[in-house]
């Protein structure tokens, strides 16, 4: 059985950024699940015997190297979409995160291309599908909301 597809998924999302502006996106190599080449914030699906809290961390941890982070949970959203032609849906749970920008890179170089950051008002494209609808949900929650 598949996550989001066979049953409803639950999965952290987070805006990672450095307290001054910026916030950090991967874009999406060939060995991401879908939208390869698309940019992206962030985020994991909550495992069995996880807590969300386990969960942010490790996902912050594996992705961007981050240890030290400060968060706060700005709200849920349902993402209904089409992967690979089969219809997915996720439960994702929302934060806004502080992270150090001296331990920031690239942990998953088999699944990013790169990393970088960027300000909210100058995003990069093409953006994943299911960015520009949360950021319209949640960009008032934002520092920095250019």
């Amino acid at each position: 059985m598949k996550k989001g597809i066979d049953y409803i998924a639950i999965g952290v999302s987070y805006y990672c950024h450095d307290g001054k502006g910026k916030y950090l996106m991967n874009k999406r190599g060939v060995n991401c699940r879908d939208e390869h080449g698309c940019w992206d914030f962030g985020g994991g699906g909550v495992d069995f015997g996880s807590t969300v809290e386990e969960t942010l961390r490790k996902e912050i941890k594996e992705e961007y190297c981050a240890e030290n982070i400060e968060y706060s949970f700005l709200g849920f959203n349902d993402n209904f979409r089409e992967q690979n032609g089969k219809k997915v849906h996720w439960i994702q749970l929302r934060y806004l995160v502080k992270v150090d920008p001296k331990e920031v890179k690239n942990g998953e170089p088999h699944k990013f291309d790169e990393i970088a950051w960027f300000d909210l008002s100058n995003l990069p494209k093409p953006l994943h599908s299911q960015a520009l609808k949360e950021l319209s949900l949640y960009r008032n929650k934002l520092p920095f909301n250019s």
